[in-house]
C-alpha cells in the first residue's frame, strides 16, 4: 500500500515591507512521500513571498501541467506560474507561455539550477527571476519543522527574517535571471 501525503500546518504572520503586504493566514500543506522537507519549505516560502489575491498551491507532484504555486485572477486566468526546485527548460518555457509572470524559487545552488537552461529555448527567459537563499538557510529551517508550525516572516530590502517554531533565522533573497 502506498504511503499518503503528510499534512503540515503553518500559521503564518507575513510582513513583506518591500511589497506592502501584511497578512495572517493558515496554510495546510500536503507533503508527498517523495517530496523533501526542503522542497516543501521552499514551496511555503515561495507562497508567502509571492502572496497576492488568487494565490494557491497546485495539486502537487501529481499535477504535471501546473507549477508548485500559481496565481489566478477572478476570471480563473493563470496570472503567475511559480516553480520550486530545479525545473527543466521545457517546463519553464511552457509555464512562461501560460502565465503573464513566471518565477522560480530554489533551495539548491542557483548556479547548478540555471546551468542546464543555457542555450535552451525558454519563452521570455530574461524576465524570469530565479530566487535563492543563503547557503544553509533552508537546511537550518527544515531542522525545526514540525507537523504544526508557527511562522513569522518579515521582508525588508530583500532580506528575509523568519521565526519558525521559536528558531530565528535570516537570509538575503538572492535573484538572478533565467536568461
Amino acid at each position: 500500500m502506498a504511503a499518503g501525503a503528510t499534512i503540515h500546518t503553518f500559521t503564518v504572520q507575513l510582513a513583506d515591507v518591500d511589497r506592502g503586504v501584511y497578512e495572517d493566514m493558515t496554510l495546510r500543506v500536503a507533503r508527498h512521500p517523495s517530496e523533501t522537507d526542503a522542497f516543501m519549505l521552499t514551496r511555503v516560502l515561495a507562497y508567502c513571498l509571492e502572496f497576492e489575491e488568487g494565490i494557491g498551491f497546485s495539486e502537487g507532484i501529481s499535477a504535471t501541467d501546473e507549477p508548485a504555486v500559481l496565481v489566478r485572477d477572478l476570471t480563473g486566468t493563470l496570472v503567475a506560474w511559480i516553480e520550486v526546485g530545479a525545473p527543466d527548460a521545457a517546463r519553464l518555457h511552457f509555464g512562461s507561455m501560460q502565465a503573464v509572470r513566471t518565477a522560480v524559487y530554489t533551495h539548491r545552488d542557483p548556479a547548478k539550477v540555471a546551468t542546464p537552461w543555457a542555450g535552451k529555448r525558454i519563452h521570455r527567459a530574461p524576465e524570469i527571476p530565479l530566487y535563492s537563499f543563503d547557503p544553509g538557510f533552508v537546511e537550518a529551517a527544515t531542522a525545526v519543522l514540525e507537523r504544526r508550525n508557527s511562522l513569522t516572516l518579515s521582508v525588508t530590502e530583500r532580506r528575509m527574517y523568519i521565526d519558525l517554531n521559536g528558531a530565528s533565522l535570516e537570509s538575503t533573497i538572492h535573484e538572478q535571471r533565467a536568461g
